[in-house]
């Protein structure tokens, strides 16, 4: 590594309509600041310089000025994301191997074991916990999702300043939809609830990153800050500012079909993808083809991706304001600026709230269900939950104009990298240490010459389970299964990510050394087969924390 990152560096104004005017430079910390932003159930595609037609100029600008990986993955859903993301393991490793909501309470009890708990284990410490150790001031603002308690809350986990959504989801005006009950929310170890007016979870998140971001700059310590900004848009419900939904009125009047063929088409001229890339097929789940339902039924499915595109803009306009903030300050030249999702569309609708309402409006609680998540995950294959790679692909975007060469704004980097990676590079980044912890180490390694806008190792091995849904890539292969079916398929990943060409049949040798390779990494990490975990349909219960030396082996 070249340790420019490490020098003292004087920052020089950088121009930016966008980010508006910086005021005079401020010195800039030896080691750069970090922020990591989330966003929540994005598709590989709703990104506008991923190929979308949502407004996302924010979010576009760090590709242009900065570097995109466009064979990122994640971990298939929320908490089993968040869980491998920051603690650089295997999300079974640190007691997420099931969701830690209550539905799968049972399934937790079937397990009865300390891959499977409600809660983030401690056994692993989280990046926040390792930066701080390094010097780093440590902020989060957004959702959480890795357990409920107090002493499991994010300022137990290494944040000197939080304001989070404690739960997996809620509704962006801050109540349950049908009650007068308001989510669960926690500022810094104290619980809070959000106003009843006045209150949209995207703008509350981004207003509290940029005050921590403030308090952080202004501290006598100088030290550099680390911020975790998770949105919890465009997660579902579908719930925007009316003026802003109506900027999309007629934008899907022509159906899921056409809009994917749009966005492919921008994808291939932007260069995301081959020129003579392949589409995964139409999934339209329950929901009738577009050309055989009447008008009406065309225009309830239309508002809901101009709903679900409205938040997801609104969300671009706040990380604007985040990134125009860190240019005032003086600090936006040596600040590592991650930008990602953490998991494909989801094909989830809820179906709940005030049905009399319009789809967006705060007493409603929808989603925009399988064939708009089909449009998210362009051009790939199936939804969140799922192991192919419409479920755990994302867009990766990196902008540090200190640390990324000038030659290498725009570049798209196409080798596979993993969520876990992010906590071992932040490390590199930080000149930090791992902490010596019995067995216990990252799976992830650094990344950080792709971030710079180099190759990576394409050779690279990956495995996946999520409530049975299963895969491993090693190189160029991946093997893959639904949940509920044994039998594996095969897919070339250089040829055929799409996965529409299973060639398990004809190369028997290489399913019988994935397969064997995957058997061995779920026996080291703790994963139990979900067929098992299901079929105890009793009460949930509490499992032993993990010892803090344990290794899952």
């Amino acid at each position: 590594m070249k340790n420019h990152y490490l020098k003292q560096i004087s920052l020089a104004l950088v121009a930016s309509a966008a980010w508006a005017t910086a005021i005079p430079v401020l010195a800039a910390p030896a080691r750069p600041n970090i922020v990591l932003i989330l966003a929540d159930d994005l598709g590989y595609s709703d990104f506008g310089c991923f190929g979308s037609e949502i407004a996302t100029p924010n979010i576009d600008r760090l590709a242009q000025s900065g570097v995109a990986l466009t064979q990122f993955y994640n971990h298939a859903r929320c908490c089993p994301t968040r869980a491998a993301l920051l603690t650089g393991r295997y999300q079974h490793q640190v007691g997420v191997g099931e969701m830690i909501d209550g539905y799968a309470a049972a399934a937790r009890a079937a397990a009865n074991s300390p891959a499977y708990q409600d809660h983030l284990s401690t056994n692993s410490p989280t990046m926040a916990e390792v930066l701080r150790a390094a010097g780093y001031r440590t902020m989060m603002a957004g959702k959480w999702h890795l357990g409920k308690r107090p002493e499991e809350w994010p300022v137990r986990r290494g944040f000197d300043r939080s304001f989070v959504q404690i739960n997996g989801a809620m509704n962006y005006y801050g109540g349950d939809s049908g009650t007068n009950a308001r989510d669960p929310m926690a500022l810094d170890d104290q619980p809070c609830v959000p106003p009843h007016d006045g209150f949209y979870s995207t703008d509350a998140f981004a207003e509290h990153a940029i005050e921590f971001v403030d308090e952080a700059i202004k501290s006598p310590l100088e030290k550099p800050f680390f911020l975790y900004l998770p949105f919890n848009a465009s997660h579902w419900p579908l719930q925007a500012p009316e003026a802003e939904v109506e900027k999309y009125q007629g934008v899907y009047d022509q159906g899921w079909q056409a809009i994917r063929e749009q966005r492919l088409a921008k994808m291939k001229k932007l260069g995301i993808v081959p020129a003579n890339q392949e589409m995964a097929p139409m999934d339209h789940g329950n929901a009738k083809p577009w050309d055989q339902m009447t008008a009406d039924e065309q225009k309830q499915w239309a508002r809901r991706m101009e709903v679900y595109a409205a938040q997801t803009e609104h969300m671009d306009r706040n990380i604007g304001k985040l990134m125009a903030e860190l240019q005032r300050l003086g600090v936006a030249d040596n600040t590592l600026v991650i930008c990602l999702s953490d998991n494909g569309g989801a094909a989830e609708d809820p179906n709940g709230g005030n049905h009399s309402v319009p789809i967006g409006d705060r007493d409603s609680f929808r989603g925009y269900a399988r064939p708009w998540a089909t449009v998210s995950n362009t051009p790939w294959r199936l939804h969140k939950v799922t192991a192919y790679e419409g479920g755990i692909s994302t867009a990766l975007l990196a902008h540090w104009p200190a640390g990324i060469p000038a030659k290498n704004n725009g570049t798209l980097v196409r080798e596979p990298a993993d969520i876990m990676d992010l906590l071992p590079t932040f490390l590199e980044v930080a000149g930090a240490q791992y902490p010596t912890n019995g067995n216990v180490k990252p799976e992830g390694k650094s990344i950080l010459t792709m971030i710079e806008g180099q190759p990576g190792d394409p050779r690279r091995l990956f495995c996946w389970e999520h409530e049975g849904n299963r895969a491993i890539r090693d190189g160029s292969w991946k093997l893959v299964a639904l949940a509920g079916k044994e039998t594996w398929e095969l897919y070339d990943m250089v040829n055929d990510r799409t996965e529409s060409r299973n060639v398990a049949g004809e190369n028997p040798e290489i399913v019988a050394k994935l397969s064997r390779e995957y058997d061995q990494w779920a026996a080291r990490c703790g994963v139990i087969p979900h067929s098992q975990l299901r079929a105890n349909k009793g009460p949930g219960k509490r499992v032993a924390k993990l010892p803090t030396t344990e290794d899952q082996k």
